[in-house]
């Protein structure tokens, strides 16, 4: 907090209680007295603690805390459905059945972990969204204030008086004055209404260093037709959340020093902002420790060449996880052109429409529901019967609730349930929970072209041998498997390496 170290921002909140406001640690303000400072994990221990946010640093501008994708514990799992909006959907009760434990035992541990229960998490979280409304958007303050979930106007107007000290009207009016001098990493933009949906656009802050041309080119060459595409400006795809359908353009912003992801979306309705954001930072991984990733990859000297050569790598999410279990289950033992092609037929004979969208524009599909996968699949889908069987089997499971994907799972229940049914083995459920969890500590050694990139990297070519040498990498095996299947893409060096003080470099 002294220093001011930016890369600190949303990992921990600042209460100064001479002041009675709590700031980001990298606020610019005079640094208080140590007796009047103290800790806290997360905006909502702050509010418990009766503080309100700083309005010169807007501590909830900034990216989220990593601890939620390192850690698998029911804390932990808590705050990841509790980002995506849970509480607003099914109340704590919902919340907690979904986590397998009673609300007051949920409540219990969210106090002693994190300082607030998952009502004071949620109501911070709804603070968040009416803030960002409000300064993106030209929204009516009534429909801003239940589209963020709130029951009522007066509930809104007194969350946002106790957690910003101003009224929703003047918020508004201050962010119109700081428009043109805004701190460079808060969310910001603009918003507008139509008959087909309301236009949003955010800028997400993300940690440096940040690898966002490599992570949407990672996405943009697995595009599927219809659904999404690669352009020269990012990536666009459609998706569905809670209340209907959107549509996403995804591109790099900010500078070095402060990375972002500019995001323009058009949102069916206004309910699902908050899912949206939280998804779309799980989607580009922006909340990840990528300075402490990159230094404990770069102490093996054969990773230290891709790691220097692109820091701030990142593990792609999902923003959809069914979606993801059928593209993993089309993607298995075939190329990443031929997966492609399996899911451009299967989107543009099941797909639905989005509202709006002309036969020209791309992307217009919604990807397939589960239920029309289950029904009409067969009549689509092409390849070994034994495939076909297991997606089948899997579309109907999750057309009748028999299994169910979230984030609130553990990585290991979701890849036992995945592996008991017939045709998953583990390389689809260590990707399924990679991409849909955000687990940061799975090596998928059973992946040729994760081997292949690893021979080109000097590294064990055989699984067995790769799982042994990958062990120093823990927790972080996901980012470096993510730099070996860069590796494998990567054109075959002419010479040998030429090593460097740490032992590797550049390869010529």
């Amino acid at each position: 907090m002294s220093s001011r170290d930016a890369r600190f921002d949303g990992q921990f909140i600042t209460g100064v209680h001479s002041t009675g406001i709590y700031c980001r640690p990298s606020c610019p303000a005079v640094t208080p007295k140590p007796g009047n400072v103290s800790f806290y994990l997360t905006a909502a221990a702050a509010h418990e603690a009766g503080l309100r946010a700083c309005k010169r640093c807007l501590p909830d501008a900034v990216p989220g805390s990593p601890a939620w994708n390192i850690r698998d514990d029911l804390a932990a799992r808590a705050m990841r459905l509790i980002g995506d909006g849970t509480v607003e959907r099914e109340g704590v009760p919902g919340l907690a059945n979904r986590l397998g434990y009673t609300p007051r035992h949920l409540t219990r541990v969210l106090v002693a972990e994190v300082g607030a229960g998952p009502l004071a998490l949620a109501r911070a979280h709804r603070a968040q969204t009416a803030r960002v409304l409000l300064m993106s958007t030209d929204l009516p303050v009534t429909d801003i204030a239940f589209a963020a979930g709130f029951g009522s106007v007066r509930q809104f107007n007194d969350t946002i008086a106790a957690v910003y000290e101003r009224t929703p009207s003047a918020l508004r009016a201050g962010a119109r004055v700081r428009a043109g001098s805004r701190d460079r990493d808060t969310e910001t933009g603009t918003g507008t209404g139509t008959g087909t949906g309301t236009r949003i656009s955010l800028l997400l802050p993300a940690r440096a260093p940040f690898d966002g041309t490599g992570l949407l080119g990672f996405l943009g060459v697995r595009a599927i037709d219809g659904v999404e595409r690669s352009t020269s400006a990012g990536y666009e795809r459609t998706l569905r959340l809670p209340h209907g359908w959107a549509t996403l353009q995804l591109a790099v912003a900010g500078t070095l020093e402060a990375p972002a992801i500019a995001c323009t979306a058009r949102l069916s309705s206004l309910a699902d902002l908050a899912p949206l954001v939280s998804r779309v930072r799980r989607l580009c991984d922006l909340d990840a420790d990528a300075q402490a990733i990159d230094r404990a990859l770069a102490d093996d000297p054969a990773l230290a060449g891709s790691v220097h050569g692109t820091p701030g790598i990142r593990v792609p999410g999902s923003l959809d996880p069914e979606e993801t279990l059928f593209r993993a289950l089309l993607g298995q033992q075939v190329s990443v052109a031929a997966a492609r092609t399996a899911l451009g037929r299967l989107s543009a004979a099941l797909g639905e429409p989005v509202p709006g969208a002309t036969a020209t524009a791309a992307p217009q599909l919604l990807f397939p529901t589960a239920a029309s996968i289950a029904e009409h699949g067969r009549e689509v889908l092409r390849g070994p019967a034994a495939r076909i069987d297991t997606i089948i089997r899997v579309a109907a499971a999750l057309a009748a609730g028999d299994l169910v994907l979230d984030v609130g799972e553990t990585r290991d229940d979701l890849q036992a349930r995945l592996t008991a049914l017939p045709g998953i083995g583990p390389w689809t459920a260590g990707y399924v929970a990679m991409r849909v969890l955000g687990s940061p500590d799975i090596l998928l050694t059973s992946d040729l072209a994760l081997r292949q990139g690893a021979d080109r990297l000097g590294l064990p070519a055989t699984a067995r041998d790769l799982a042994a040498h990958g062990s120093v990498w823990a927790p972080w095996r996901s980012y470096a498997g993510m730099h070996l299947w860069r590796a494998a893409g990567a054109p075959r060096p002419a010479g040998q390496a030429v090593h460097g003080k740490n032992g590797s470099g550049r390869l010529r």
